[in-house]
């Protein structure tokens, strides 16, 4: 069977301290053979880069600033951050975007931080991964003055409608698909019934939004095929199916080799 790709996950930070090594092995026993790294801040810049240092051919490190992590004087973290471009491989820039979920103070700041890493993105030929808590409409605003440069990346963890989705996916996004599509009423079970399979890809943003039966659980890149077992359900396909089509539009994106 074609292996697993998770697209996003944080298996650096402190909720796998005691068993990290484990959810690795865990992972690899489920078929997930690579797990994306995405960054968060200047301080699990190093646990990331330490994970990816242990384990190069399966742990693939990202590199970007959260938007919840934006205040005033960002932009010398960002100058840290993009010295690493020119030692270290990343696949991708992120995660970065717009979060109007817990604080709208720094809006701006969050759209600014936001525009330089899609001009990284751009200028190094690689896909931008994006966070959008109620920012949808924010995040497209932004996007719409970079379409026809060539951007691609992924929504992650995608939270708006059919309409929405159909705009990011003819943009050339490709949406991140994770726990919450098991969930009960979920909005994102009706876009992925609406959506081509091949602009789909897998996600667990573990430890966060683990899929059924783990909900309220820690969740980890091992329960990637719940997810892809939901997906199938909904498209009426075999898991393999879906397998097979996520792991070749993630391979695709990020250029995994």
């Amino acid at each position: 069977m074609t292996h697993f790709v998770d697209t996003h996950n944080h298996l650096y930070l402190e909720q796998f301290d005691q068993d990290r090594d484990e959810a690795v092995e865990r992972a690899l026993q489920a078929g997930v053979k690579y797990m994306l790294l995405p960054n968060v801040d200047e301080e699990t810049s190093g646990p990331l880069l330490h994970l990816h240092q242990k384990y190069p051919e399966n742990c693939l490190p990202m590199m970007g600033l959260h938007p919840t992590s934006v205040k005033p004087g960002f932009e010398k973290i960002l100058e840290t951050m993009k010295e690493r471009f020119e030692t270290v491989k990343f696949y991708a820039v992120g995660e970065t975007g717009i979060d109007l979920y817990w604080d709208k103070t720094w809006f701006d700041l969050q759209v600014q931080s936001f525009r330089t890493q899609i001009e990284w993105a751009i200028d190094w030929d690689l896909p931008v991964v994006i966070h959008s808590r109620n920012s949808t409409s924010e995040i497209m605003d932004v996007l719409e003055q970079y379409r026809g440069t060539g951007l691609k990346g992924v929504m992650h963890c995608f939270p708006g409608d059919i309409q929405q989705a159909q705009w990011f996916t003819d943009f050339g996004f490709l949406l991140g698909i994770g726990g919450v599509v098991t969930y009960k009423k979920s909005a994102m079970a009706e876009v992925v019934k609406e959506i081509p399979l091949e602009n789909l890809i897998l996600e667990t943003d573990a430890p966060y939004l683990p899929p059924v039966p783990y909900r309220g659980k820690r969740n980890e890149p091992a329960y990637i095929p719940f997810i892809a077992e939901k997906i199938a359900e909904l498209k009426g396909v075999a898991a393999e199916v879906v397998a097979e089509k996520t792991t070749g539009a993630a391979h695709s994106l990020f250029r995994i080799e």
